[in-house]
């Protein structure tokens, strides 16, 4: 395996803007190869934040655009806490995305195979959490007023991606090696980010039900690491 590439430099702590967060991912785009596994996950992520950013202006999208914004950062920074985290000693990341940063410099693994195990780390089990997160500080829960529909507008924005996503991908050296991965097309169209928030919704919806329970809200969510843990094994077996 090759020697990764340093990270760029990230924030100390957490951002409290959408804006700051498409910064930092700009930023990051920008100091690492473009086949950097982690490179390849935030390239996709930036496209999606500046889609959903785009959408939390436009007057009347949403019915509680505030709330949308909060969840964007809070999601954002579990993506932060989950980089800053693999680099501590000891780390601290979960397993889910300990699986896609120490390999990030594998030339075996094609680049979508990189954004589609970042994309099932943050989704499946940040997501839920960033929602609870959310809630909590805002005072709210996900079944009140209208979130669940907000959520939902979100998933039919980013159903409509799925090709600027791939398009992304669909240049240079990136294209060249997505090519030698055989079956890759079929990983892709199988793996949509609508459906993926679906079951995080509903996944969100039981982590708030257990948050009074320390235990059994840790377990829950360790227990959503480790299912992300295992699909991420699956997405980043070498291809090339």
């Amino acid at each position: 395996m090759d020697q990764a590439a340093p990270l760029p430099h990230l924030p100390a702590g957490p951002v409290a803007s959408v804006d700051r967060a498409i910064a930092v991912m700009t930023a990051v785009s920008a100091g690492l190869p473009p086949t950097d596994g982690l490179a390849c996950f935030n390239r996709m992520y930036l496209i999606v934040t500046e889609t959903v950013r785009s959408e939390v202006t436009a007057p009347g999208f949403y019915e509680d655009p505030a709330f949308m914004s909060a969840l964007d950062v809070a999601f954002f920074n579990l993506y932060l806490e989950a980089v800053t985290g693999f680099a501590a000693v000891p780390p601290t990341a979960a397993r889910c995305w300990s699986e896609l940063l120490a390999q990030r410099a594998d030339p075996h693994i094609a680049p979508l195979q990189f954004a589609l195990a970042g994309m099932n780390a943050h989704i499946n089990h940040d997501l839920p959490i960033a929602d609870v997160r959310t809630c909590q500080q805002r005072g709210t829960a996900p079944e009140q007023g209208s979130h669940a529909a907000d959520f939902a507008k979100v998933n039919a924005v980013l159903g409509t991606l799925d090709q600027s996503i791939r398009q992304s991908f669909e240049t240079g050296i990136l294209l060249e090696l997505d090519h030698r991965a055989a079956g890759l097309d079929d990983l892709v169209d199988n793996a949509g980010i609508a459906a993926a928030r679906d079951v995080a919704w509903d996944n969100a919806n039981a982590l708030w039900r257990l948050r009074h329970d320390t235990r059994l809200s840790r377990d829950y969510t360790e227990g959503l690491g480790a299912a992300a843990a295992l699909a991420g094994r699956t997405l980043l077996v070498p291809l090339l």
